[in-house]
């Protein structure tokens, strides 16, 4: 992409754009290279630990390894080049240029929400109808 700058995949929808990124989300923190090698390998390692150590439901682990997985690959991005290649430009919206990495990153972390509000929701459910239950055990109503 780098020779021809964007190609046009779907026109007025989607275009591939070579662009660096020397800082993450929205370029916030750009040029500190350092901090955001040390703070993404940190949270990698915490992450990965997670994964190992703590016995989750499928959508859990999905989820997390889906932060992961995008979180390693822009890591090696950021390792290799002092930058981070992204490449997908939404022509339809005013939004940033962006990479597979973060698209993973993206959805693994939307489906931790939902699975922590599932969760809750189930949780909150299963008190209730203990509750009633012991009500009813109890004899009263």
């Amino acid at each position: 992409l780098q020779p021809a700058g964007a190609i046009t995949l779907l026109p007025g929808i989607v275009e591939l754009r070579y662009y660096l990124n020397d800082g993450m989300a929205f370029s916030m923190l750009a040029g500190k290279q350092t901090l955001l090698i040390g703070m993404t390998s940190i949270m990698l390692v915490c992450v990965l630990l997670l994964l190992l150590l703590r016995k989750m439901g499928t959508w859990e682990r999905v989820a997390w390894t889906l932060i992961l997985g995008g979180g390693i690959g822009n890591l090696i991005d950021r390792i290799l080049n002092g930058v981070v290649v992204d490449y997908i430009n939404l022509l339809f919206m005013n939004f940033a240029v962006f990479n597979f990495a973060d698209i993973c990153i993206t959805c693994g972390v939307a489906l931790l929400v939902l699975w922590i509000l599932y969760d809750s929701y189930k949780n909150d459910r299963a008190e209730k109808l203990a509750r009633l239950q012991d009500e009813k055990a109890d004899g009263t109503d």
